[in-house]
């Protein structure tokens, strides 16, 4: 409740309306200054030389600041190590994605000890692509198909949903990327001219959007999407 902007006092009330039980500003106050060390330790902990893949993924919400309501975001990494373990590497707090922003971020995880990251899945975070090959050239960027699907979604009433999901599907669940292309172009033919819109963003990020189909299939809906991070609700029904 502090992080998120109420003051002291705002807390003692809630915690009195809901719960029932006082808790003075000034314990609260205590409270706060006994963690803050803490979460500053954990944010600057060493962490491992490699990491096979990297899951990033952005909160928005809303926090009081000089008396006014502003809106943030909680960008979170989620590491898969090297023994299959998911580990949070890090939370960063702020209001406008950027290049300069996530190189901040992407020499923090170096600084700390990350050497490598082979594969790195985002949703569209702005200027994320730019930052990481710059740090880790030799990562590879996927872009979350299953955020992409909601972009698409988004242009598509809800009567022709199901009939171009369907088609979607035999895009990204194709066995191979050759097999994606030729999907990708029936796709097009069936859609383009009702979905322009559509047709151009899977376009403009096709690269990112295929680079799963390099790994075993196996592998792939690891792969593909940050829901690790936020267990989407989309999940399920684009599987």
């Amino acid at each position: 409740m502090y992080a998120k902007g109420m003051s002291t006092r705002d807390i003692e009330d809630h915690m009195r309306n809901i719960y029932g039980i006082d808790v003075s500003p000034t314990m609260v106050s205590k409270i706060t200054d006994k963690i803050l060390p803490m979460v500053v330790e954990w944010q600057s902990r060493t962490l491992d030389r490699v990491y096979p893949i990297v899951f990033l993924d952005a909160i928005h919400f809303k926090v009081r600041k000089d008396s006014r309501v502003i809106n943030k975001a909680a960008y979170s990494v989620l590491g898969i190590n090297m023994t299959g373990q998911k580990e949070i590497l890090g939370i960063w707090i702020g209001e406008n994605e950027s290049a300069s922003f996530w190189l901040g971020v992407c020499n923090e995880l170096k600084n700390r000890g990350v050497e490598d990251i082979l594969i790195a899945c985002k949703d569209g975070l702005s200027g994320f692509s730019e930052a990481i090959n710059t740090v880790f050239p030799k990562t590879e960027i996927q872009l979350c198909i299953i955020h992409q699907i909601r972009n698409s979604l988004k242009y598509v009433s809800y009567k022709e949903q199901k009939e171009l999901m369907a088609d979607l599907k035999q895009v990204y669940q194709a066995l191979t990327l050759e097999e994606a292309e030729l999907a990708f172009e029936i796709f097009k033919e069936n859609w383009g001219k009702e979905h322009p819109i559509i047709i151009r963003s899977w376009e403009k990020n096709w690269l990112e959007l295929t680079a799963y189909f390099k790994y075993p299939y196996e592998m792939r809906r690891m792969i593909y999407t940050t829901n690790i991070i936020e267990g989407g609700v989309c999940q399920d029904s684009c599987r």
